[in-house]
């Protein structure tokens, strides 16, 4: 399975971004997904996740602000970010659980100006 993280770029602070991530050579389905974000020097975190029950879970510091989504016929899942602030600027990361291995996309990165 290959994951293709796109739609990064710079945005100014208050504006939106919509991240996408396709799969091929495998599905989606309804396995767990999730966006993970890193900067220099920290670990990678998650920051919004769908479980295998469906569930969404968000990090706190995002909450009300970012929306996860997939869409089963398209193999994709989403990263809906708006009132983005400067401590999101981050390279962004998707995920899938499959049978108890994690697959990764290369990364996107974000920037926020101020």
């Amino acid at each position: 399975v290959q994951l293709q993280a796109s739609g990064g770029g710079l945005v100014q602070a208050g504006g939106s971004l919509r991240l996408s991530c396709i799969a091929s050579g495998g599905t989606f389905g309804y396995k767990p997904v999730g966006w993970y974000r890193q900067t220099p020097g920290k670990q990678r975190e998650l920051v919004a996740g769908i479980r295998a029950d469906r569930t969404t879970t968000y990090a706190d510091s995002v909450k009300g602000r970012f929306t996860i989504s997939r869409d089963i016929r398209k193999n994709t899942i989403y990263l809906q970010m708006n009132s983005l602030e400067p401590e999101d600027t981050a390279v962004y990361y998707c995920k899938l659980t499959h049978i108890g291995r994690d697959y990764w996309g290369q990364g996107t990165q974000v920037t926020v100006s101020s």
